[in-house]
C-alpha cells in the first residue's frame, strides 16, 4: 500500500531547464566571437565539464556557472577577455534569479495526492538556490517535509524513508527524470510516476531504466499525477 508519495521540484513542480538552456544557447554566442563553432564541439566540451565537476560544485547555476568559465578558457585557448568572463558569470546570476513560474495545474494535482497520502518534496542541487525556489513557489504548506539532497540516488531516498518508518514497497515518486527521479526508487521496489518534460539536460537522460516497468505509470501533465497513483496504488495491493 503506497502511503507517502514524493514530488521532485524542477521541471515537475515549476519550469527550470528552460533558464539553463538559455544560459547555454547564450555561452555559445559569446564563444563564438573567438572559434569556428563549426569545428568545435562546444556543447559536448561544456557537458564533459559539467559531468566532470559535479562531484566538486554539485548540481545547479552554480556549478554551471563555474564550468562554462573553465570551459571558456579552454575552449579559447586562454584568449577570452575579463569582459566575456563577467559575461558568462552574469548568465549565472540570471539562471539564480529567474522567477519561479509553476507547471500549469501542479498545485492542484499535489493537493488531489494530499488527500489520500502523505507527500514530500525531494529535490536535488544548490541548497540555497533550491530553499529560495521552494519559498517562492507558494507550495511549501503543502509538503509533510521538504529535502533538498546533493544527489538522488538510493541512500538519499532510504534517508526519507527511515524518517517515515516506510518500506520502498509504501513510496510512490513523481518526477521528470528517469536517473533520477524513478530509477532509484522503482529499483529498491518503490513506485514511480514519469512525467517528461519538453526538454531535459542531457545528462539526466543517462540511463539503462526504461520507462514501461510495471510500476511506473507515465502521464502528460499533472492532471494525471492522482489518478495514476490510484492505479499505481491499486496494483500495489493486487
Amino acid at each position: 500500500m503506497i502511503e507517502l508519495v514524493g514530488f521532485d521540484g524542477d521541471d515537475t513542480l515549476w519550469h527550470s531547464e528552460g533558464y539553463y538552456q538559455s544560459a547555454h544557447a547564450e555561452f555559445e554566442r559569446i564563444i563564438g566571437e573567438y572559434i569556428d563553432l563549426a569545428d568545435v564541439r562546444v556543447h559536448d566540451r561544456l557537458l564533459a565539464t559539467e559531468r566532470r565537476n559535479i562531484k566538486l560544485f554539485g548540481y545547479g547555476a552554480k556549478g554551471m556557472t563555474l564550468s562554462m568559465l573553465e570551459s571558456a578558457i579552454d575552449i579559447t585557448g586562454q584568449r577570452i577577455s575579463a569582459t566575456d568572463l563577467h559575461r558568462i558569470i552574469e548568465l549565472g546570476k540570471h539562471v539564480l534569479a529567474h522567477p519561479v513560474d509553476l507547471l500549469p495545474g501542479i498545485r492542484a494535482a499535489v493537493e488531489a495526492v494530499a488527500q489520500h497520502h502523505r507527500v514530500v518534496l525531494i529535490t536535488k542541487g544548490d541548497l540555497f538556490h533550491q530553499e529560495q525556489k521552494v519559498a517562492s513557489s507558494g507550495l511549501a504548506d503543502l509538503f509533510h517535509r521538504i529535502e533538498i539532497v546533493s544527489e538522488k540516488d538510493e541512500r538519499a531516498y532510504r534517508t526519507v524513508l527511515d524518517e517515515f518508518q516506510l518500506s520502498p514497497a509504501g513510496f510512490a515518486m513523481v518526477g521528470n527524470s528517469l536517473r533520477s527521479d524513478i530509477a532509484p526508487v522503482v529499483e529498491m521496489g518503490g513506485w514511480g510516476v514519469y512525467m517528461p518534460y519538453h526538454v531535459t539536460w542531457a545528462h539526466e537522460t543517462e540511463t539503462d531504466f526504461v520507462d514501461h516497468s510495471s510500476r511506473v505509470v507515465q502521464v502528460e501533465n499533472p492532471a494525471g499525477i492522482a489518478t495514476a497513483i490510484e492505479e499505481l496504488q491499486a496494483r500495489a495491493v493486487a
